[in-house]
């Protein structure tokens, strides 16, 4: 039996087998490491979906966060405003009213402002532009109005030029004139 075990190794058929045996390794192997490749590839996308996410989630929360302190100083300046209308009631006590009105109105927004989280305050403000959008063009076209002359004041005052004409000074004493 041995020696046919030996024959058999040296004859055409095993070698066969052998080389197929050797492909299918082969095709195993080269699988195994394209399966490896796509995880890995699976695995670093999944990081930075998972940073990613994690990024916008801190930014989420600094904005709230901030959303929260622009809140609370918009309190800060109703109080400062009634203050104002305590001191203005002697002199002009329609004014008075008129600022203690719109303090009120600053704090009740201030404090809707402090319940909401940023991805809220932009819900509503996609529904108050469908709802009104001629309100909203008339506030985009007069903040470009404002950005415009507000621009436009700013260049011309930084590009003063000199006098053309010469300035006469005439020493004291001298009456010419």
């Amino acid at each position: 039996m041995n020696d046919q075990n030996f024959e058999d190794a040296g004859s055409p058929g095993w070698e066969d087998q052998t080389q197929r045996n050797k492909t299918m390794r082969d095709a195993a192997g080269e699988a195994f490491s394209k399966a490896s490749d796509t995880a890995r590839d699976a695995g670093e996308k999944a990081k930075r979906a998972a940073a990613d996410a994690a990024s916008s989630m801190n930014v989420m929360g600094l904005l709230n966060d901030q959303l929260g302190v622009g809140a609370h100083s918009a309190n800060r300046f109703a109080g400062s405003m009634r203050v104002a209308a305590d001191d203005l009631e002697h002199e002009n006590p329609m004014l008075a009213g008129l600022v203690r009105g719109f303090a009120h109105n600053v704090d009740h927004y201030a404090d809707r402002l402090e319940d909401q989280t940023v991805e809220q305050l932009a819900k509503s403000a996609s529904d108050l532009t469908r709802r009104q959008p001629a309100l909203m063009f008339g506030l985009a076209a007069l903040v470009g109005f404002f950005a415009f002359r507000t621009f436009k004041s700013a260049s011309a005052s930084s590009v003063a030029s000199p006098p053309i004409q010469p300035t006469h000074s005439h020493p004291v004493g001298d009456n010419h004139g």
